[in-house]
């Protein structure tokens, strides 16, 4: 935790807040623009700070602590970080950096995809459906990463949507965030199937057996 931040901020820290080496990293992709803007209230780093709470925390919007920047402050300034993919820039140049700091070539050969279904909420709204193998209502995340467990791409569908009909869409966002450098890509028996494999086929991409390191 920065002490420095933490004065300036005129609040105690939480734990969730960014470091002075984080924000030195995330700061050029969440700074869209200047931070002397006379319209500005708010430091991106106040809001940043916010909106990991948030995500940690798991709760609603409006129940963001009152020491921290208002909700709908956060909330507006999170929505234009999404909608000029911010974070997919963030996300994709650091784990460029992390695979090249273990040895691993920048972009990886070969990927895993998984699933995981996660408890319905009131804000899961018409997204929530029901899991019969899980017994379980909510909504399913659809997850690929790297062989380091980095994250590639991401889909959220309704509990009861079926993990083989996810592969194409997840295969082709694998390819976008990889630049088409994946061969192989590990799964397990919820993403078998001839479909499935034609369709990461399609884009480049052949389905393998979960067990298998590379």
């Amino acid at each position: 935790m920065s002490k420095q931040f933490k004065k300036g901020s005129g609040r105690t820290g939480y734990p969730t807040d960014v470091s002075d080496e984080e924000w030195e990293f995330c700061a050029p992709y969440l700074c869209l623009m200047r931070e002397d803007s006379p319209q500005r209230t708010h430091s991106s780093r106040e809001i940043f700070n916010a909106l990991r709470w948030f995500v940690r925390a798991g709760c609603p919007w409006r129940m963001l602590p009152n020491d921290l920047a208002p909700w709908e402050v956060v909330y507006q300034q999170t929505r234009r970080w999404i909608n000029a993919r911010c974070f997919e820039a963030m996300a994709h140049d650091l784990r460029e950096l992390l695979r090249l700091a273990a040895g691993k070539d920048a972009q990886p050969s070969a990927a895993v995809m998984d699933g995981r279904t996660l408890q319905s909420s009131p804000e899961s709204g018409a997204r929530g459906g029901y899991d019969g193998y899980k017994r379980r209502k909510g909504s399913k995340v659809h997850v690929a990463v790297d062989t380091l467990g980095h994250l590639l791409a991401l889909k959220v569908t309704a509990a009861n949507e079926q993990e083989r009909a996810q592969v194409e869409d997840l295969a082709q966002a694998v390819q976008e965030a990889t630049g088409n450098k994946v061969e192989l890509a590990f799964v397990d028996q919820g993403y078998t199937g001839r479909e499935p494999a034609e369709k990461a086929a399609q884009h480049g991409i052949k389905l393998g057996s979960v067990g298998i390191s590379g």
